[in-house]
């Protein structure tokens, strides 16, 4: 077993708190650093089916990317979902910790982990969040390239085979062949003007609203939505494997990737 803190650690090494934006809530949420770990799931969110799991499983810690608690809260009330859901954790001593933008933005995190997964290379910054002297910078999302350029309708197909999810909508803006792609992972329907301007070809994101979609074909640039669900989940696996990597050699710990959450929207 190994105490929470050293998860903490390591959590920090694949995903330093510095990263994250001022708004988020990223780190340990529930718990004590002093608790001792033996299995930890890892998920995108600290839903119902999530914390069952880790019951089921005697996971005694959840890593999650969405944080379960996001802004103060002034009571706890255990007939509504979560005040339950903190009552079950608490009543089986599961820790909970979350690392959200700030593992958007660290190297390996979600986005990186979506730009693999939809085939793009030569990875560049999108929404640049932080410049050191340097010059080396961290950003929100990623611009890429496809090895040959592709029809949208192609490459929203490639997108949906890739991620886990059923369908995926995208706006045609006309005969414009897809090579420079920009993604962001989850909601980033904001920055679809700022993807335009830096010549994408194609944006890829979630949670698009009508009147962005009708911006970006007025733009001139396709825009594939493949929902929040399908554009993050693909890191929980990742980042399980990365957490494996950086506790090897700190004691005995299992570290479980969430295989039962789904999207919460489904097809008629």
């Amino acid at each position: 077993m190994v105490k929470c803190q050293v998860v903490m650690d390591a959590l920090e090494r694949i995903a330093p708190h510095h990263l994250a934006e001022d708004w988020d809530n990223p780190g340990l949420l529930v718990g004590s650093p002093d608790r001792q770990v033996s299995r930890i799931l890892v998920a995108l969110d600290v839903s119902d089916t999530v914390v069952r799991q880790a019951v089921h499983e005697g996971a005694e810690m959840i890593v999650a990317h969405h944080p379960l608690l996001f802004k103060p809260i002034k009571k706890i009330r255990t007939d509504e979902p979560l005040g339950h859901r903190l009552q079950v954790l608490l009543q089986h001593d599961i820790a909970v910790a979350a690392a959200h933008t700030n593992l958007d933005i660290a190297r390996g995190g979600v986005n990186d982990v979506l730009a693999e997964a939809i085939g793009l290379s030569k990875l560049s910054s999108f929404v640049i969040t932080q410049q050191e002297e340097s010059g080396q910078t961290e950003s929100l999302g990623r611009i890429g390239t496809l090895p040959q350029p592709m029809a949208i309708r192609d490459f929203a197909e490639q997108v949906r085979k890739a991620l886990p999810t059923e369908h995926v909508r995208f706006v045609d803006a006309g005969s414009r062949p897809v090579r420079k792609v920009a993604l962001c992972s989850g909601a980033g329907a904001e920055f679809i003007a700022k993807a335009a301007a830096m010549g994408a070809d194609a944006y890829v994101t979630g949670d698009v609203r009508y009147h962005d979609a009708q911006r970006a074909a007025e733009l001139g640039m396709h825009v594939i939505d493949a929902g929040h669900f399908g554009t993050e989940f693909p890191v929980v696996a990742s980042l399980a494997e990365r957490l494996r990597e950086e506790l090897r050699g700190e004691g005995h710990v299992e570290v479980l990737a969430d295989r039962e959450s789904k999207d919460f929207f489904s097809l008629a």
